[in-house]
């Protein structure tokens, strides 16, 4: 069977390792078809394709986009998109620009209760990947503000802590528009705890499918998520949302992943909606 993981991160945003040593990685986990969903950027994508054909790993375009409804954080996935359409680069370069105008906010707040840290220190953890939330909990850690990663979110960045900052508003419905103008196709993200009202929402709204398979979901999750598929005729997705580094999290590659043939239902359904 083919193995196919089909959400991870490098450093294009917030993941730890290049494009190269993911794919390495990957290749040692005896994957065979991967997507890499960096958030909001996609200049990941074409170099793995190439570097995928090296060691015989196919590389599908993927892409990670933040949302929210009713103050739920919703994640949407996106698949199969063209990687060179104007309006989707259009939207990811707001995105990124707002990224930064959060980071700066946060800054600001951690400066407002003592905790000396400026955007050179987190750009300088940052380079030229999109910046998130990861990057400054890791500027933290090398400015000795706290412990660890962990300490980071847990105590100042993280949801309704000190210094958390909201993301800049976008509607699910309207980043399955954007993806679906680019001819991809929309998958809801660890969907573990959210409620089942606001899932059928999201399905009525548009979306194509959702992550049955991640790290966060136990056994009696995954068969859930798998029976609303079944029940609303949707696509099926899942990988390990690999991030590498402060998550340790390697040992996930290989152990979080679909089938070949989920894929193939995928490339089949646009197929269908572009005849």
């Amino acid at each position: 069977m083919r193995k196919a993981d089909l959400h991870m991160h490098t450093n294009h945003s917030d993941g730890q390792h290049s494009v190269e040593e993911l794919i390495k990685l990957c290749k040692s986990a005896g994957l065979d078809i991967i997507s890499i969903t960096d958030h909001d950027t996609i200049s990941a994508i074409n170099e793995a394709v190439e570097i995928g054909k090296e060691y015989g790993i196919e590389v599908i375009p993927g892409l990670e986009i933040s949302s929210d409804f009713l103050d739920y954080d919703i994640h949407i996935l996106a698949y199969f998109f063209d990687v060179n359409s104007k309006e989707l680069e259009e939207y990811l370069n707001f995105f990124r620009a707002e990224r930064y105008k959060r980071a700066i906010r946060i800054i600001n707040r951690l400066n407002e209760i003592g905790l000396t840290i400026t955007i050179e220190d987190v750009l300088e953890v940052a380079g030229n990947s999109t910046l998130g939330r990861p990057h400054i909990a890791r500027a933290m850690v090398n400015k000795n503000l706290v412990s660890n990663f962990y300490e980071a979110f847990n105590k100042y960045i993280g949801n309704g802590c000190i210094a958390y900052e909201k993301k800049v508003h976008l509607s699910p419905q309207s980043a399955c528009k954007i993806i679906s103008d680019a001819g991809g196709l929309s998958f809801i993200a660890h969907p573990n705890n959210m409620p089942e009202d606001i899932i059928k929402i999201l399905i009525e709204s548009g979306i194509d499918g959702i992550e049955v398979i991640h790290p966060s979901h136990l056994s009696n999750k995954t068969e859930f998520f798998r029976g609303i598929v079944n029940e609303y005729f949707l696509l099926e997705s899942g990988g390990s949302d690999f991030h590498g580094g402060d998550r340790d999290d390697v040992s996930n590659l290989g152990k979080y992943y679909i089938s070949g043939a989920k894929v193939d239902a995928m490339r089949n359904h646009l197929m269908r909606n572009r005849a």
